[in-house]
């Protein structure tokens, strides 16, 4: 089902040429065009035909990669037109529902661009959609469609939908019919000629176009930072995994989950529920984690946060066990857990008065929920998102790209470095765990045909050892029952390369435990010491950002 843009007026394109611009393509561009064509976009075109319409950046793409989807600067007008047509004709703002509403009375039949979600009505034994922005409730919806699109009952989708509109003398049937329902996600794609298409490129141009088609500029981000960004896409890779992201506002934590791929779904840390993230005990209906690939926890952090016992012991057993009881049964399920929030304290800070999880809730703070973890990001060395970071060169559409990552779930590549490297013996199951997940998670989106040299291995396989440690690190502050561990692994010439974290090589006497008391914090400590540190810890890190790869 396509929609019709047949009576496009070409003296609109003046105007898509002065929003979108036309940047001048780099090599890596063409290059991306000529071994993705048809599922890549200029990542600025998103900005370009958005206007006022408050939908995620994959619905857009969806529509930009029908239509827009080439380096032919006349389609991608056509196309930047096409799709403004679209949103003008169907999609439904809020504040002209009513509008919406009589056009379809008049009408007949319109077509909407629409976030659906459905309920079962049990008395009447029927499913009943309602539209978000439409303002109506109560449609009457094929259970053929509810099973081809389970997510309608947990949290909605956003659809392309033919809506009708047949007054009834009975007050109580709905006048609103559901003449048709697309989800608004791709359908199929050729992974074996994404693989192949991935061979032309080097490690460093992938990882630039993986960067680009999150939006970013590669140019003005390290090799790090652009390894922070795509641990941000681990969850959706890798089935189970658990991620947390602290770290200052402003800097893209939950951009990932919202507006990256239909497969994620953001929810406000205080808003959730055990029968709404697990199952609902009196009627059996399964929660987020039975429909969603990642289920990302917004705005986690804040000490004071009311937060439900029975909740965090379930999440805990989730978190270990890929499962979780519904009475006397037990349920399995594969959605990745991502807890992001910010931080209100310098890392010096944190490090000297407390620890690098201080800002969580109380109930949350604690060994056995916080060994659960696979990788923490250190969000304080993502830098804060400006204008000039975002890109205008090409990426992939993220609808297609999501399809991919979802794909490789079924995939594990977390024995990739045993045929060069092993583990220090020293590593718990937990923490090897961890360790393989992140590792495996980042392979895949690196590395997705499984072939890397040894030094591109090692560089994931560090990294991966890194994430864990900062976890488990932290976690010796809060619970001495725990033992310390010798993070690092052996090559196969036997030698040892032992493995820290960034703020471990910058504050020392503040990292390691029993070097340095914690003490109440004083405004001198702020003002004076931290505030330094802090300084210092910015300069290191971007001198490190400027080293070269194997530096």
């Amino acid at each position: 089902m396509e929609l019709d843009v047949s009576n496009l007026d070409p003296a609109e394109q003046s105007d898509a040429v002065r929003t979108a611009g036309t940047p001048e393509q780099s090599d890596l561009d063409r290059k991306i065009n000529q071994y993705f064509p048809g599922v890549v976009v200029r990542k600025d075109l998103v900005k370009a035909v958005k206007g006022n319409a408050i939908v995620p950046s994959y619905v857009l793409e969806y529509l930009l990669g029908q239509y827009a989807a080439s380096d032919d600067e006349a389609t991608i007008l056509a196309g930047i037109d096409a799709v403004r047509k679209i949103l003008a004709d169907h999609y439904v703002h809020r504040n002209e529902s009513e509008l919406v509403k009589s056009i379809i009375k008049e009408k007949g039949r319109h077509r909407i661009i629409d976030r659906v979600s459905v309920v079962l009505n049990e008395k009447a034994d029927v499913y009943e959609a309602s539209f978000e922005n439409l303002g109506i409730r109560g449609v009457i919806i094929d259970p053929g469609t509810v099973k081809a699109n389970e997510k309608l009952l947990v949290g909605g989708v956003w659809c392309i939908c033919d809506i009708e509109y047949s007054h009834s003398d009975d007050s109580r049937v709905v006048p609103w019919i559901l003449g048709s329902l697309k989800a608004i996600q791709m359908s199929s794609f050729d992974f074996d000629g994404y693989l192949t298409a991935r061979q032309e490129f080097t490690s460093e141009e992938w990882v630039d176009l993986l960067i680009q088609s999150i939006g970013f500029n590669p140019d003005l981000f390290g090799r790090r930072a652009k390894l922070l960004q795509l641990v941000r896409l681990i969850p959706f890779v890798e089935r189970n995994y658990n991620l947390v992201e602290l770290g200052p506002k402003g800097t893209g934590k939950s951009h990932i989950f919202s507006e990256f791929s239909p497969h994620g779904m953001l929810i406000s840390g205080g808003e959730v529920t055990v029968p709404k993230l697990f199952v609902n005990n009196s009627n059996g209906k399964i929660g987020l984690v039975g429909y969603w690939d990642v289920v990302a926890f917004d705005e986690f952090a804040g000490k004071k946060k009311r937060t439900d016992k029975a909740l965090v012991d379930i999440m805990k057993n989730y978190m270990a066990n890929k499962s979780f009881s519904r009475g006397v049964q037990t349920m399995g399920a594969e959605a990745s857990m991502v807890f992001v929030g910010n931080t209100s304290h310098t890392v010096p800070y944190m490090l000297k008065h407390s620890d690098l999880f201080d800002e969580l809730p109380e109930a949350y703070h604690d060994s056995a929920y916080l060994d659960r973890l696979h990788c923490y990001i250190p969000g304080w060395e993502v830098e804060t998102i400006r204008g000039e970071m975002f890109s205008t060169g090409y990426g992939f559409v993220v609808d297609y790209i999501a399809e991919v990552l979802r794909s490789m779930r079924n995939s594990d590549f977390s024995d990739k470095y045993q045929a060069h490297f092993t583990l220090g013996t020293e590593i718990s199951t937990r923490d090897r765990d961890g360790i393989h997940k992140t590792f495996s998670g980042l392979m895949k989106i690196v590395y997705p045909t499984g072939e890397a040299t040894p030094e591109e291995i090692e560089e994931l396989l560090r990294f991966a050892i890194e994430g864990r440690k900062r976890v488990k690190d932290q976690i010796l502050r809060i619970d001495a029952t725990f033992d310390p561990v010798n993070f690092g692994y052996t090559d196969m010439a036997g030698n040892w390369h032992p493995v820290t974290t960034l703020e471990e090589d910058e504050y020392p006497a503040y990292y390691h435990v029993g070097q340095q008391p914690a003490t109440a914090a004083t405004g001198d400590d702020v003002a004076g010491g931290d505030v330094k540190a802090s300084k210092q810890h910015g300069a290191r890190r971007r001198a490190v950002e400027r080293m070269p790869r194997w530096a």
